[in-house]
């Protein structure tokens, strides 16, 4: 199941989720992109977007105003929902309305394979280096077994010679119901306090992510200004 949270408020963009794009709000030019892979339910904490989404013919999932992260949102969702403990759960941020879907394809599949107790999976593609210096898109380094190391809004690693490619985090997870419980369990790490970036919660606690790279133009709305540049790019 794709689950894609859609929390109304939001500081750097308000009502950025209901935003137009091309003549559709945000979350549900998200949720068309994704709606062949699997069912699609959207998450949220607000009325106003309850009644969007029943517009348009999707399924919504009213969810506490509390919470601090989508993942958490999800989780109180498809515990909502009843789904069995190995029910596959993709988390789409609703500010990814280019996100191709065969990209979304990749996360599902390397769930699939993943022989792991805890199951977590995410994707990241090259960055051009205009992108590397934006605070607003996520940069993430891996290990020689494809897992993150390290996810952070600052430029990783370090290069002090300016050679090195700088890869791009894309906001996609996938869990099984059984790890988004365990994840939602977990304590907030100081790490992801610091950075406002809830997947180092996994890293911090001794989890792993693993990671699939991809090829995508996309990259999340997180203001105006991305998506001007959204609109005159990939449009």
């Amino acid at each position: 199941m794709i689950v894609i949270p859609a929390r109304l408020a939001s500081n750097r963009f308000p009502k950025k989720v209901l935003v137009d794009i091309n003549g559709l709000p945000m979350v549900i030019a998200t949720a068309n992109k994704v709606k062949k892979l699997d069912d699609v339910v959207i998450a949220t904490d607000s009325t106003e977007v309850e009644e969007v989404v029943k517009k348009h013919g999707f399924k919504s999932v009213m969810t506490s105003v509390e919470h601090k992260s989508g993942t958490d949102r999800i989780n109180e969702a498809v515990n909502k929902l009843g789904l069995k403990s190995d029910e596959l759960i993709i988390n789409v941020q609703a500010d990814e309305p280019f996100i191709e879907p065969e990209v979304v394809g990749k996360v599902i599949t390397t769930l699939k394979n993943l022989d792991r107790d805890f199951k977590m999976a995410s994707c990241y593609k090259k960055m051009d280096k205009w992108f590397a210096t934006d605070p607003n898109h996520v940069k993430v380094i891996t290990d020689i077994y494809g897992d993150a190391i390290y996810f952070s809004r600052s430029k990783i690693p370090f290069d002090r010679e300016e050679h090195h490619e700088y890869f791009g985090h894309l906001g996609i997870y996938g869990f099984d119901k059984k790890s988004i419980n365990e994840f939602c369990s977990l304590s907030p790490a100081p790490i992801e306090d610091i950075e406002k970036l809830e997947q180092l919660r996994a890293i911090y606690n001794g989890k792993k992510i693993a990671m699939v790279e991809v090829e995508s133009k996309s990259f999340g709305i997180d203001s105006p200004e991305d998506l001007k540049r959204a609109l005159e790019e990939l449009v």
